[in-house]
């Protein structure tokens, strides 16, 4: 393995204990190790946004096990492909995959036509979905905004005695509605 090797480890509460994930990680001759003590369904993980931030092409990273880098296996997946993208190396100790080998690379193009079956399934729901509303006669979308009450309060709104938010409660449409069609109206 060529460049620099970093460890990641993470725990997922304040009161677990991360040594015997960094004595697999420093048997591992990590040039560097970040921790994590927070769950693993938190998309925000700080060190783990810094590891990659580290990242240069031909780095490894070196997790004990995939459940301590994923949150969920779409998650897991959208890592390890963020990695491959990078031309950085993945190695998990507890599952013995490593980007470097063959088994690795079949498992990485394993993982990456998951994703993407995981994706088309979701696009073909999301049709499916649609079609089957729009055969009840439902159309979909926002639903219309009744002109009189835009009109009445474009009208409000130029009185300038009410604030947007009296204006909202008055007529029952949102700020953002009120302030485009005031938007539309300068033009």
């Amino acid at each position: 393995m060529s460049g620099y090797i970093y460890g990641y480890a993470r725990v997922s509460t304040q009161h677990q204990d991360l040594n015997r994930q960094l004595d697999l990680l420093a048997e591992q001759n990590c040039n560097e190790i970040l921790t994590e003590k927070m769950t693993g369904t938190k998309s925000n993980r700080p060190e783990l946004n810094r590891l990659k931030d580290k990242l240069r092409p031909g780095d490894t990273v070196v997790v004990e096990s995939f459940s301590r880098l994923g949150r969920s296996t779409k998650d897991l997946i959208d890592l390890v492909t963020y990695f491959e993208e990078q031309d950085v190396k993945l190695v998990s100790l507890k599952e013995n995959f490593d980007t470097t080998t063959p088994q690795g690379r079949l498992m990485m193009t394993v993982f990456q036509a998951f994703s993407q079956f995981e994706r088309d399934l979701i696009v073909e729901r999301t049709k499916e979905g649609l079609q089957s509303a729009r055969a009840r006669g439902r159309i979909g979308g926002r639903p219309r905004v009744n002109k009189r009450d835009i009109e009445r309060a474009v009208k409000l709104y130029g009185s300038k005695a009410y604030s947007g938010k009296e204006i909202t409660e008055m007529t029952g449409i949102s700020k953002a509605t009120l302030y485009r069609y005031i938007k539309s109206k300068k033009k």
